[in-house]
């Protein structure tokens, strides 16, 4: 990142990561190997409203199967390492190791999260984002089994509700994420819900009570 009249670098740091999103930015690089970082505050906001969440069948049975455990913060580094990494059809990825290290830092500052999916001792795939308020800013999720970055989103969603959250920011929409109810809003009402998701009593539940219930209340 560089400061526009002097363009002197300008060191990135958790609490001005913090700032930006409550300012309704993101931050990106170019490539894994970029050195610079980009803000972005796009004229369209993906949001997946946590009230309009569409659960196929398929997939609740699938996530109340016994088929994958499921855990919340138990592996940031991991998972954010695993949506980093190359996978078909992305080969390259706007998380560079200063991103790694900036939202590192945010978890162990307690305002990053993760959720795990694993199978057979293995991490199968998850997604990272930042709470703040009753705003949660969902950043990358992957998948290296079938289903996988699914389940992690429904526990995600799940443990949203049950803190009561209020905004669930999504940054772009992509047909992945359309079928679950994603939408896009101009910036100026993406904003309004962010001041009032901000001043939200909302709580990160890492290992909540009646997850499965809240799981089953889920819409199909």
């Amino acid at each position: 990142m560089m400061d526009r009249m002097s363009r002197r670098p300008v060191e990135i740091t958790p609490d001005l990561l913090l700032r930006a999103y409550r300012a309704g930015l993101f931050p990106m690089a170019e490539s894994r190997a970029g050195r610079r970082l980009y803000w972005l505050d796009p004229e369209l906001r993906g949001i997946l409203p946590l009230d309009g969440f569409h659960l196929p069948r398929r997939l609740r049975r699938t996530v109340l199967s016994d088929a994958f455990t499921v855990t919340a913060d138990a592996d940031f580094p991991a998972v954010i390492a695993g949506c980093a990494a190359p996978a078909p059809g992305r080969e390259d990825s706007w998380i560079n190791p200063e991103i790694e290290r900036l939202f590192t830092e945010l978890h162990r500052m307690g305002l990053a999260h993760s959720i795990e999916v694993w199978g057979g001792g293995e991490l199968l795939g998850g997604l990272y984002g930042v709470a703040l308020g009753g705003a949660f800013f969902g950043e990358s999720m992957f998948s290296r089994a079938r289903d996988v970055s699914k389940v992690a989103l429904v526990h995600l969603v799940a443990r949203l509700r049950l803190g009561g959250f209020t905004l669930l920011d999504t940054q772009f929409i992509t047909e992945h994420l359309a079928q679950f109810g994603t939408i896009e809003i101009p910036r100026a009402e993406y904003k309004r819900r962010l001041a009032e998701a901000l001043d939200a009593p909302a709580r990160w539940l890492t290992a909540p009570e009646g997850l499965e219930d809240a799981i089953r209340t889920l819409r199909g």
